[in-house]
């Protein structure tokens, strides 16, 4: 048995800072990892022979600023590539809708569609910048109350956007603003990615504001790509770590947790190892913490219960491909071309998206799949050989459960319609991918450990947020076993490679940490 100040369950992105925060404290700190590598969900592997790929996440963005500055990343390699245009959209008549990062060029483009819509995206930018100033600061700290939040907006405007985020769907903000059929369907995605819920269902409204919180090179609303892959981004990590004095050590399971009394006191691995800490973070998602690795008896059935009815439902796959070549798009020609450069959506209305939702509440895959394709060995050749590409899908909507069949039965299946939507849009498509790997949302459960498959650990959608995560009265990262903290995406501000949880659980712990060290006042005689 070996013992320690705090051991993190989970070497994914929000362990990793956790960990980083606690080394840097003083805290002598063990990471343990079931997998070979670190980095959980964000990381890059060489799948094939010379390219590098983004297995899992595939964007940079919403790494919060403020701890890339405390930990020092740059100094530990993490660097970034901000892309523009931003997002291509393909539609079937062979038109395109770019988004640039620059709001008037975007409202350039925009006014082929419409030209009310031109001159309504600027303020659609800036309304966002608005909402951002607002939730921006509550991503760095823990949850308060909802309705404590609330009394912070008292205003007719406030009160406004209180509305549009916890109450509207994204359809319903989006027909606000818009007139244009293409313009809606180009900024919807970001509204249902990674959510089984369609475009109409209230609440997505919020699901498109916490994906418009990426920045990078100081602009905001944008999402960018990490060099190498984003396992650049974990391994800078994990090499901050290193330095802060955490000792990290992969490829060992835990099996459960250690309870005395109704707290902590160390973990158990799979092979029977012991290791002992009066702290134990745990970055895997609520589920598995509580119903898999707590001791059975050792939480009330009450609170089980809550953690049963978390919503953590798969909605999408991984399509991963190594390119002999870039596929050609109809509405964008050229190699490389504007669209090989951003991420291209494919999903041309609000109906599109909205049909493949329902398509997959019934438990099938989409009969024409929502799909986010990026080529990052463009701006970064380095994940490439020479000459050659990688390409990354994003592919909506998957539901974890498949009605008459399983995912590995059905994978080339869903390749074969993955590779038909993309054609009617490049039609040379086939011809350029070498190889290629369908990742489900059951692989990502088995390989990750995320309930479902779901890459948020839960949805976050307005009643899966705030003090509401993971569950009501349990929303300040400690648990109902004293030592125990949820440091991931399980616990606010939810999922992506925010980095936020594990701040915010670390800030936690400390606090914890340094008044149990205080010594206890000497009584008065």
């Amino acid at each position: 048995m070996s013992s320690w100040d705090a051991i993190v369950v989970g070497g994914g992105h929000n362990g990793l800072v956790a960990a980083n925060y606690l080394g840097r404290a003083g805290a002598r700190v063990l990471v343990l990892e079931q997998r070979p590598i670190v980095g959980g969900a964000a990381i890059s592997e060489e799948t094939w022979p010379g390219f590098r790929i983004n297995t899992y996440a595939y964007v940079a963005g919403l790494l919060r600023q403020e701890i890339v500055n405390d930990l020092e990343l740059p100094k530990y390699g993490y660097r970034t590539i901000l892309y523009d245009p931003q997002y291509c959209m393909p539609f079937p008549n062979g038109r395109a809708l770019k988004l640039w990062v620059d709001t008037e060029r975007a409202a350039q483009e925009i006014a082929q569609f419409s030209k009310a819509d031109a001159r309504a995206y600027p303020k659609y930018v800036a309304y966002w910048d608005r909402v951002l100033e607002l939730i921006e600061p509550v991503m760095l700290a823990p949850p308060v109350p909802l309705a404590d939040m609330f009394q912070m907006f008292s205003t007719p405007e406030t009160e406004t956007l209180v509305r549009d985020l916890f109450l509207r769907s994204a359809q319903d903000l989006l027909d606000e603003w818009f007139e244009s059929d293409e313009v809606k369907a180009a900024l919807a995605p970001n509204a249902v990615i990674g959510t089984m819920c369609g475009p109409s269902t209230p609440g997505t409204a919020y699901v498109l504001a916490h994906h418009n919180v990426g920045i990078l090179d100081g602009h905001k609303q944008v999402w960018g790509f990490s060099v190498g892959g984003m396992g650049g981004i974990t391994q800078a990590l994990a090499r901050a770590a290193v330095a802060n004095g955490v000792q990290i050590r992969t490829g060992v399971s835990v099996k459960s947790f250690v309870v005395q009394r109704g707290a902590v006191t160390g973990v158990e691995t799979a092979s029977g190892e012991t290791y002992s800490a009066p702290i134990v973070a745990s970055n895997a998602d609520a589920r598995t913490t509580f119903l898999g690795l707590a001791p059975s008896g050792s939480l009330s059935p009450e609170f089980e219960k809550e953690v049963r009815g978390i919503r953590s439902r798969g909605a999408a796959l991984k399509f991963n491909a190594a390119l002999s070549g870039l596929p050609e798009f109809t509405a964008d020609p050229g190699s490389p071309s504007d669209a090989h450069r951003s991420t291209v959506d494919i999903a041309p209305s609000l109906a599109y998206l909205e049909r493949g939702y329902r398509e997959a509440v019934d438990g099938r895959f989409s009969s024409q799949p929502f799909i986010e394709m990026l080529f990052q060995s463009v701006l970064d050749p380095s994940v490439a050989p020479p000459g050659k590409h990688t390409m990354t899908c994003f592919v909506q909507y998957a539901p974890t459960e498949l009605r008459g069949t399983d995912w590995d039965s059905y994978k080339p299946t869903a390749a074969e319609r993955v590779l038909d939507t993309i054609a009617e849009y490049a039609p040379n498509i086939r011809k350029v991918v070498a190889h290629w790997q369908v990742i489900s949302p059951k692989d990502i459960e088995k390989t990750l450990g995320m309930t479902g498959g779901n890459i948020f650990q839960g949805d976050i959608t307005p009643d899966q947020i705030l003090s509401f995560r993971p569950v009501p009265g349990w929303a300040q990262y400690r648990t109902p076993l004293k030592g125990l903290y949820l440091c991931g995406s399980a616990a606010h501000p939810g999922g992506g490679v925010t980095g936020a949880a594990g701040h915010n659980a670390a800030q936690v712990i400390l606090e914890d940490w340094h008044r149990a060290a205080e010594p206890s006042p000497v009584p008065r005689s």
